[in-house]
């Protein structure tokens, strides 16, 4: 490790102590609705300017969709480079007349903060910030960097978001050394689970062609919706795996099956399936795809099938940053942690390929729910946890 100068160590910030509570509230108050960047991160780069962070405003927009907006703030310039990682958008709200209050006040209830993103993941948001500033207040670290990488489309496609931010990083010749991602990994109780890995996700739609007559001339007619029916059963039928050490059993599940055919009296002329497999580290997409060929083959018969992979899976082995997280969780709620590969794709996918990653942060019962909420004893409690993992890692 290098050792670094004094104009290389993060100072102390100019500013007193962030508030978790107030910090996430005023981060709900953003309306950023992916990919609306709503005004977030123009909070959240005041917020770390005055902690003394310098900060990179990153907007990024392929053909044919649409811009969004990114940050990037680093505190430091000697390694190592710690950096958390989340993201700002949220998900549409729905009805708001099924809400409590509004979904963009943030209004505090019994002990709870309500307001959309307040669970995943403007509280942990909050908690990055507030844990850095008490961090520095305290004097570390006395080498080494921290940084922030929060993106604008988590929630949405993930094209222009963690993704294309870390390849302008590695262009720069910036390099992070550990990342923290503050998604939501708790079930039901903060400290109950940090993610080490993900499962891979593939979708596929499946359309089977046959050809249209009445039903009382079969053999005048194909019913694509026989032999669909026997490729659903192909692939359903027997699971890709058993699970592995530290992932359980991939899982292929159908989420539609049309025909869009309202005669009761008429064979159609096509039939269509959606699916999708949620995969662990025993495969990889193309290997998953092969596996769904093979069995559909089988059946036999026409089939058109297009498979669009979200994510491979993968996994940070159990060691250094897993430790540091366990060990402050552990300190801090007196609970240890389980080691998880379950749930969703997260940007943890992306961040996978440039250096080891790890997520923990608040319970996520309530995500992407009406009324999604977090205890405000849970974001002080998460906030020490991330003080301590800063304390820990930089020790």
């Amino acid at each position: 490790m290098s050792t670094a100068s004094a104009s290389d160590r993060p100072q102390s910030p100019s500013s007193g102590p962030i508030d978790p509570v107030a910090l996430t509230q005023r981060l709900i108050r953003c309306p950023s609705v992916t990919p609306a960047e709503g005004g977030a991160l123009d909070l959240l780069q005041s917020e770390l300017e005055a902690l003394g962070f310098v900060c990179r405003r990153l907007p990024f927009a392929e053909p044919g969709t649409e811009e969004v907006d990114n940050l990037y703030a680093r505190l430091g310039t000697s390694a190592p480079n710690f950096c958390f990682a989340g993201h700002s958008d949220v998900v549409p709200t729905g009805a708001l007349s099924d809400w409590s209050s509004d979904p963009f006040a943030g209004e505090i209830r019994d002990g709870v903060i309500f307001g959309r993103g307040a669970a995943d993941m403007k509280g942990a948001i909050a908690a990055f910030v507030a844990a850095t500033a008490a961090y520095l207040a305290e004097g570390g670290p006395r080498q080494g960097s921290i940084s922030l990488l929060i993106t604008g489309d988590e929630e949405g496609p993930s094209i222009n978001g963690t993704r294309k931010v870390l390849e302008w990083l590695a262009e720069q010749g910036e390099i992070l050394d550990a990342c923290l991602v503050g998604e939501p990994t708790n079930p039901e109780a903060l400290g109950e689970m940090v993610k080490i890995g993900r499962r891979g996700s593939v979708t596929g739609q499946l359309t089977v062609s046959g050809r249209q007559g009445h039903v009382a001339y079969p053999h005048l007619a194909d019913n694509p919706v026989h032999r669909i029916a026997r490729m659903v059963a192909a692939l359903t039928g027997e699971p890709l795996d058993e699970g592995s050490d530290h992932f359980q059993p991939s899982s292929l599940q159908v989420s539609t099956l049309d025909v869009g055919n309202p005669a009761s009296n008429v064979i159609p002329a096509e039939a269509r399936a959606t699916f999708n497999v949620r995969f662990n580290d025993l495969h990889d997409s193309a290997g998953v795809e092969a596996w769904v060929r093979r069995r559909l083959d089988a059946v036999g018969g026409a089939y058109d099938l297009s498979m669009r992979v979200s994510g491979e899976s993968f996994l940070t082995p159990p060691g250094r940053l897993s430790e540091v997280i366990v060990a402050a969780v552990e300190g801090v709620t007196g609970s240890r942690p389980e080691l998880s590969t379950t749930g969703g794709t997260s940007d943890a996918r992306f961040i996978k390929d440039y250096c080891p990653v790890a997520e923990f942060g608040l319970v996520g019962r309530s995500m992407h729910q009406v009324d999604e909420c977090s205890a405000l004893e849970d974001l002080t409690t998460l906030t020490r946890i991330y003080r301590a993992v800063l304390e820990d890692f930089f020790r």
